[in-house]
């Protein structure tokens, strides 16, 4: 069977319920990613606050089947870097975030500190659910590191299927629920992959971390199928 590819636009979608249409690959070349979506995904965009209490712009691409849930949420994290060296020229003499030693390690107004705690802010506020944790693992998607999280819902005892990670400075949080009894939807977070602006898979030859590679302090890794560098 030939599978059907979605591409990702700006604006916001309204589409018919999802429960009837069958499962296709999604693919956002602005957000770079591509999932499988049961149907196209509506898009609301809204703002994510981090841990320091920036304002970053966030899209949730959401779905639904029946009574299953999915969605993944991407928060940019590109602009964090010019909001930090605002808020240090403003911060009052004395507060941490004024420090001279600030650019070198934490950042203007401590945004690589909040850039790097972003995966574990993200995590704490799905721990902080009303919610029993099953499971919670380091994993990785195409050789990106993130974390990977099974809750019950201590309400309805449905179960929630999680994978967070960070890529080139955007967070992700994949999320697929279902009721009680039902298979668990980890075949969604496990389509999870990277494309570049043009819409290509991006698949690395070895582990990808945000912190180190996407915020500069190393070389990306090697691309599979690039010209060698």
């Amino acid at each position: 069977m030939r599978t059907a590819v979605f591409v990702g636009v700006l604006i916001v979608t309204t589409v018919h319920p999802a429960a009837a249409q069958e499962w296709a690959e999604y693919v956002s070349t602005q957000d770079g990613f591509k999932i499988n979506f049961p149907g196209q995904p509506k898009i609301t965009e809204t703002t994510w606050t981090s841990q320091m209490e920036y304002s970053l712009p966030e899209r949730v691409y959401s779905a639904e089947r029946g009574r299953e849930r999915y969605s993944l949420t991407v928060v940019d994290y590109g602009g964090l870097e010019q909001q930090g060296i605002a808020r240090a020229k403003t911060c009052p003499p004395g507060n941490e975030q004024c420090r001279e030693n600030a650019a070198a390690v934490i950042g203007p107004g401590y945004w690589k500190q909040d850039e790097r705690g972003a995966l574990a802010y993200a995590t704490l506020k799905l721990l902080q659910r009303d919610a029993k944790v099953t499971s919670y693992t380091y994993d990785w998607q195409d050789l990106v590191e993130g974390y990977f999280l099974q809750l019950t819902n201590n309400a309805d005892q449905s179960r929630t299927f999680a994978y967070l990670a960070m890529h080139e400075h955007k967070l992700y949080i994949v999320e697929g629920t279902v009721p009680k009894g039902s298979p668990q939807p980890g075949l969604f977070q496990q389509s999870l992959g990277w494309v570049d602006r043009e819409g290509r898979g991006i698949r690395y030859q070895s582990l990808y971390s945000n912190t180190f590679h996407g915020m500069g302090a190393y070389p990306r890794p090697p691309i599979v199928g690039a010209p060698a560098q």
